[in-house]
């Protein structure tokens, strides 16, 4: 995949109205132009927000995974544990200083990075 063309990052939906979109939903919604996602694929991510995810992995990072997976690419998972201190929603709330906006920010970062790379994923 080439460079991502201008889209708005998903930090930007995060609990914004008129949607209120959780964590794993505004991952999907930031790469929606770019990745052709249906609004209703992102309406199934309803359910893994705030900490929700089998095992409690946090919904961003959750997200950010399928997304790669499904054009190729590797887990981010590694990477978003050394930013947040983990990778389950529960740890990093209790944990560390990373709120859940951050969360997304970093996890659509490090998966725009992904993207946009022909090389690892970081």
């Amino acid at each position: 995949m080439t460079k991502m063309l201008s889209r708005t990052k998903s930090e930007e939906y995060f609990h914004q109205a008129p949607e209120n979109l959780n964590c794993a939903q505004s991952i999907l919604k930031g790469f929606q132009a770019a990745l052709n996602i249906p609004e209703s694929r992102i309406a199934e991510f309803k359910a893994y927000g705030g900490g929700r995810v089998s095992g409690g992995i946090c919904g961003a990072l959750y997200a950010a995974d399928i997304l790669l997976g499904e054009q190729g690419k590797q887990s981010i998972s590694q990477a978003f544990a050394q930013k947040t201190g983990d990778t389950l929603c529960v740890n990093i709330k209790r944990n560390t200083k990373t709120s859940c906006r951050d969360c997304v920010k970093i996890a659509d970062r490090l998966t725009e990075e992904c993207l946009d790379s022909i090389k690892k994923c970081p």
